[in-house]
């Protein structure tokens, strides 16, 4: 069975001081959706591009990495401008569409669906998501082991609102997942008056089994209800910070479809071994020009 990915994807035009503009496909769903297929993993991937030059260069980007795309272009291709910092560091200006053609995806059992991003609160395709969770929902009635469901916020204040119209969305979704993965940017925008430890706790209060705060090269915190680990980023040098946290989902995701006990189960050697992989990962992707995530062939024996 595949993973379904759903989320917007868009041309990064990425700019540095005293070098031209690069341009480059992006979106962190479409991220995580190359990423997987990367690895190996059956994937498809619901998106929404224009039939313009950009979404061409977009869609010829996800094939080549193994992704079944489901889109109907049309339009212009979403942007995201990222100006970089001398420390790698990024901030985005982005103009978005999001609007998916959920009529493209047939009612097969998947064994995966992650979505996240811009795309789980800007209308109309957050609908497209909801209808989409409660079809993998009904399934996993009959399905043993049902689809694990995950779920990636990547929050952009200046697109999706304020947080007082965010948080109730925010927390609805979460309520629905198995995997939660926050940065620690987004656990403080949502909630500026909770350390990371009651940040983590109030998250795996809200439904999911396994709840993951990334903090940059200061590491990550894996946590259930039962454990919680910390774990050190990659030592790499930085190129840029462009995909970081979506290669992170992504060995999560990886790792979870071969996970045989229940999420809510894993013990504190488990979770470490999850995170170090992932931060493994994320270290090859820093390390590289743009969001170039790893392929099977750049995993460790």
């Amino acid at each position: 069975m595949s993973i379904l990915v759903i989320g917007e994807a868009l041309i990064d035009i990425v700019s540095t001081p005293g070098t031209p503009d690069r341009y480059a496909p992006g979106g962190a769903p479409a991220n995580v959706a190359l990423g997987l297929g990367r690895l190996g993993d059956p994937v498809e991937f619901l998106t929404d591009v224009g039939d313009d030059f950009h979404g061409g260069f977009i869609l010829a980007h996800l094939r080549e990495s193994r992704v079944a795309v489901h889109v109907s272009p049309r339009g212009a291709t979403s942007t995201a401008l990222a100006r970089l910092a001398e420390d790698g560091s990024a901030e985005y200006e982005f103009r978005l569409r999001w609007d998916p053609d959920s009529a493209l995806l047939d009612d097969s059992a998947r064994s995966g669906l992650h979505f996240g991003s811009i795309a789980a609160f800007l209308e109309p395709g957050s609908a497209v998501i909801d209808r989409l969770l409660d079809a993998v929902e009904g399934q996993s009635e009959s399905q043993t082991p049902g689809p694990v469901i995950s779920f990636d916020p990547n929050i952009r204040p200046s697109i999706i609102g304020s947080r007082e119209e965010v948080l109730p969305r925010f927390e609805a979704l979460a309520r629905r997942v198995d995997v939660l993965k926050l940065s620690d940017v987004d656990a403080d925008w949502l909630y500026p008056d909770l350390t990371e430890a009651a940040q983590l706790d109030h998250l795996l209060g809200l439904g999911p089994d396994l709840a993951v705060l990334t903090r940059g090269g200061d590491g990550a915190i894996l946590a259930t209800a039962s454990a919680r680990v910390d774990v050190a980023s990659a030592r790499v040098e930085v190129a840029d910070t462009i995909g970081a946290g979506d290669t992170f989902m992504v060995s999560l995701i990886h790792d979870l479809q071969a996970q045989t006990r229940a999420l809510s189960h894993l013990d504190t050697a488990g979770l470490k071994a999850l995170g170090e992989r992932a931060a493994d990962l994320a270290g090859i992707t820093v390390g590289r020009t743009g969001a170039d995530l790893p392929w099977a062939a750049d995993l460790k024996s």
